[in-house]
């Protein structure tokens, strides 16, 4: 059992209900070291001073999320998709975050193999203001169910591929859970990510079941079949030493009192983790 919450980050999607301030606010009284900051929640606020406003609330700022959603069958389309991801990694940068999450995008129209082409070519767009910025980009693989308009890049072997393609310092891998934990060849892919220095990212839930809303109804750990120890371990013996963010999707949690909410989320850290 980890009773430090140091390396604990609490993003502000899984506390949905709350205004930034007071997520910042009631994650710092808990004790959690970190703070991942979905961009509708700096909605009509100066960005700037949101990330000054988590610091001084003693939070890390972990990561932006998110980026990504790179293809289309239209150029236009993609042509405005990159410039809302220039916009991402600009407010990135203005709250201090050194990472934004791609959910990469995929387009049901053309093959998935296009649809990649495209991710690609995304990312390698922004590379330049991602350097100005020093911003790292991390690619998320999604479960395949979402193959369809959410993601073309859905296990760990396809993320590690794209990002030894770019051969980036700035491109990395964000693994969540709750899309890799069912890969045979898991434990094998996050070596490989962490041997090349591509493992940014560390997204922990659990899978409940049955699942009730493939998006809206995510598990806290231990609260379903996702081994969520031991694919932390495997993360950790792969060289990663940063957070584990606890994003969680879930009409369910979002409808109660989100301070026993997050009670919930501590005590499942600190037994099921």
């Amino acid at each position: 059992m980890d009773k430090n919450l140091n390396k604990l980050c609490v993003h502000t999607i899984t506390t949905k209900p709350w205004e930034i301030e007071e997520s910042s606010e009631a994650f710092s009284a808990a004790g959690v070291g970190g703070i991942t900051v979905w961009r509708q929640a700096l909605e009509g606020r100066n960005a700037v001073h949101t990330g000054e406003r988590l610091r001084k609330d003693g939070l890390e700022v972990v990561a932006l999320c998110r980026g990504g959603f790179f293809p289309s069958s239209s150029e236009k389309q993609r042509q405005l998709n990159i410039e809302d991801n220039l916009l991402a990694l600009e407010e990135a940068a203005a709250i201090g975050a050194p990472l934004v999450v791609l959910v990469c995008g995929a387009e049901p129209t053309q093959p998935l193999a296009q649809s990649r082409d495209q991710i690609r070519a995304g990312i390698e767009t922004l590379l330049p203001r991602a350097e100005d910025l020093n911003v790292k980009l991390a690619i998320e693989p999604l479960h395949p169910m979402y193959a369809d308009t959410r993601s073309a890049i859905n296990t760990m072997a396809q993320a590690n591929d794209m990002a030894e393609a770019i051969d980036s310092a700035l491109v990395g891998v964000a693994v969540d859970v709750y899309h890799l934990w069912w890969d045979p060849d898991l434990e094998k892919e996050l070596y490989r990510c962490g041997k090349n220095n591509n493992l940014l990212a560390f997204h922990i839930c659990d899978w409940k079941f049955p699942v009730e809303d493939i998006l809206n109804d995510r598990g806290l750990m231990g609260e379903g079949c996702i081994n969520v120890p031991e694919i932390r371990s495997w993360v950790e013996k792969a060289g990663f030493d940063g957070f584990n963010e606890v994003e969680i999707f879930s009409d369910r949690y979002w409808s109660m009192d989100q301070k026993d909410f997050l009670d919930k989320i501590i005590h499942a850290y600190q037994h099921h983790s």
